[in-house]
């Protein structure tokens, strides 16, 4: 059967699974088996392990198990990775579409979004400080999947004839494990192309549509022309704030994504250093003003990780569930934000311009550095120093059941605790956190746009690739009008359904990346300037 057909049937399968089964059908993907009565309470109610979710289990564990394959990759190669993404190496004659700085610009366009703004405020909302700590250890071993995924992307990409490159783990499945693999590598291709259009697209534009609506409304009021919704069918209703938002954000998408992955590279290679030095330097400005808070924070996110709060939890089985809900909450958002052994980042990696697989591997490295273990950390310890975190159900429920100030949780936490660690110099600290939002959601919209165009691309060639981007553009505006809870269930399953075939395959191909990892630090590697110096000797 052609990849094309069975793409189609596999395609039309997934909706009439969606359309049939439902949201709850979609939700079970990132509970299970925590979702089944007879197991959530194994081996008992005060320890249930039974309710750790076995997608969560998979994904750390294959990063413990690669991080111990290739004895620490995360720490040995870093430096390496740092030169190799600061042009050291690079070979402008060396095949694909962009340099190592413009490949890990994209991919960290993608993951650098609205889970460090408003997914490290749902941890600390839900799991307490403490569950930063887990999301830093689970940056440290998705570190180690980002090494391996990207490595073995970019090794077994393909150069098309126009010269332009094309890779991921579907070309990795197929052209590594062997063409009797092809109908994994065509499910995993399936639902990237699902996710693109739903958690890579219309949940970001959604999010920077009702953060840009809801600032209107405390300038216009919602009595405005402009902020009164119009009830459209059923429960839904739309402003014509949101339209006009919808129309001009698709189009500013659309003028990039057409102009191909050179134009998205040239975009997110601005954007991303960018957006990150502006939400940076303003955390930075936030957590000096309140400096004698910073060394205390850090020594509560680490006694909150491994010890719940001893005023109401008290010992035994209570503290246990405490402890387990850190964990996990810590550990879900730690994924969601660095999206390590997921599958999406190898795309974007697998067009650098080098020979080398493990090269561009190093690259990724600096991924979760960049997006979990700073950008969120920053964030984290701005929600934390400022006190915001007492306004979460983990503060009520665990510390001080009656505390009375209003709760915050997603990006509303975050622009609560922007604007009170920001109250001595203006009074408008909030609106970084829109200004963040609206960069973050632009920039991961138009790299997942290179996701599913790719995957796209696998399945049914090039003929299809114009007509992807133009649904993908017609799902911006969707989603920025758009109530979004069942697209929500729906882009995390097909998250899911993505990671497990990536993770099989890493493990499987894991004795083979050995060796190239091997053979390539065995190599003397000479800055190319040097190279050059000598040829013209």
């Amino acid at each position: 059967m052609k990849k094309s057909t069975a793409g189609l049937i596999t395609l039309g399968i997934i909706f009439l699974i969606f359309i049939f089964g439902g949201q709850d059908f979609f939700n079970i993907v990132w509970s299970f088996p925590g979702n089944i009565e007879s197991i959530k309470n194994f081996p008992s109610k005060d320890v249930p392990l039974g309710s750790i979710p076995l997608m969560l289990a998979l994904l750390l564990g294959t990063g413990v198990f690669i991080t111990f394959k290739l004895l620490f990759p995360q720490i040995r190669y870093f430096w390496h990775g740092i030169k190799v993404t600061a042009g050291t190496y690079d070979d402008p004659k060396d095949q694909g579409d962009l340099s190592h700085f413009k490949a890990l610009a994209t991919a960290i366009s993608a993951t650098v979004g609205i889970g460090n703004i408003a997914g490290v405020a749902t941890a600390i909302y839900y799991g307490g400080p403490g569950a930063l700590f887990w999301m830093w250890m689970t940056g440290l071993f998705g570190t180690a999947l980002k090494f391996a995924e990207v490595s073995l992307a970019h090794k077994h990409r393909d150069i098309l004839p126009d010269g332009s490159a094309a890779g991921g783990p579907m070309y990795t499945i197929e052209k590594g494990l062997g063409p009797k693999w092809k109908w994994l590598a065509i499910l995993f291709a399936s639902f990237a192309v699902i996710c693109s259009f739903a958690t890579g697209n219309a949940i970001q534009a959604f999010t920077l549509s009702d953060q840009l609506f809801s600032e209107t409304k405390q300038i216009l009021g919602t009595a405005s022309f402009w902020t009164i919704q119009h009830n459209i069918i059923g429960n839904f209703s739309v402003s014509y704030t949101q339209i006009l938002i919808g129309l001009i954000l698709s189009t500013l998408i659309g003028t990039v994504i057409i102009g191909g992955i050179k134009r998205i590279g040239n975009v997110t290679g601005f954007l991303s250093p960018f957006m990150a030095i502006i939400y940076v330097l303003t955390s930075l400005v936030v957590l000096i003003s309140n400096l004698p808070h910073v060394l205390p924070a850090f020594g509560m996110i680490v006694e909150f990780a491994f010890n719940p709060p001893a005023q109401i939890a008290g010992v035994g089985g209570g503290a246990f569930l405490i402890w387990l809900n850190t964990v996990l909450w810590g550990v879900k958002r730690g994924l969601y934000s660095n999206e390590s052994g997921q599958g999406s980042a190898p795309i974007a990696h697998a067009t650098a311009k080098t020979k080398y697989g493990v090269r561009e591997g190093t690259v990724a490295l600096l991924e979760p550095f960049i997006d979990t273990i700073t950008i969120c950390t920053l964030t984290g310890l701005v929600i934390i120093t400022t006190d915001a975190w007492q306004h979460t159900q983990f503060y009520v429920n665990h510390i001080d059941p009656n505390f009375t100030g209003q709760l915050y949780n997603a990006s509303l936490l975050t622009s609560y605790a922007f604007k009170q660690g920001l109250l001595w110099l203006f009074n408008y600290g909030d609106k970084i956190v829109t200004l963040g939002v609206m960069l973050f959601a632009t920039s991961t919209i138009i790299s997942w746009s290179y996701y599913g165009d790719r995957a796209s691309h696998y399945l049914f060639g090039q003929k299809a690739i114009l007509p992807y981007k133009w649904v993908f553009i017609v799902f911006v505006f969707i989603g920025a009008i758009a109530e979004l809870e069942a697209i929500w269930a729906f882009g995390d399953a097909a998250l899911g359904f993505m990671t497990a075939p990536n993770l099989l395959t890493i493990i499987l191909l894991s004795g083979v990346l050995k060796k190239d990892v091997k053979n390539y630090f065995s190599m003397k590697h000479i800055p190319h300037k040097e190279l050059m110096k000598g040829e013209n000797k």
